[in-house]
């Protein structure tokens, strides 16, 4: 069985997919970000959005990185998962402290 990561791994060689990867990162980051820690809570979809007082819809856009949550909701997202919220600056090329393109969760467990 061939993983997703794998096949991310070899795309990233071909310049046509890594120029739109590079435009996506940001969103594919938040993505991961919010299925993470709605993996780590134990949840599904419509258990978190029934913690977060909206629709699994919602949350389907928000694990979908095409839509930009506000603050209020994120703090939701992380008050309904058990997690803190951080926001932080970080120099260009690196996301948590780590090179950028290495995924990492922007949310910690309390």
């Amino acid at each position: 069985m061939t993983l997703i990561s794998d096949m991310h791994q070899k795309w990233m060689n071909e310049p046509k997919y890594r120029k739109a990867y590079e435009a996506l990162e940001d969103e594919f980051f938040l993505a991961s970000v919010v299925m993470d820690v709605r993996n780590r809570a134990g949840l599904t979809q419509e258990e978190l959005a029934r913690k977060m007082g909206t629709t699994r819809l919602v949350v389907a856009r928000l694990e979908s990185g095409r839509w930009h949550p506000s603050m209020r909701t994120l703090q939701r997202l992380a008050e309904a998962t058990g997690s803190r919220l951080l926001i932080r600056f970080e120099p260009p090329g690196e996301v948590g402290g780590v090179k950028k393109g290495d995924f990492t969760s922007a949310f910690r467990a309390l």
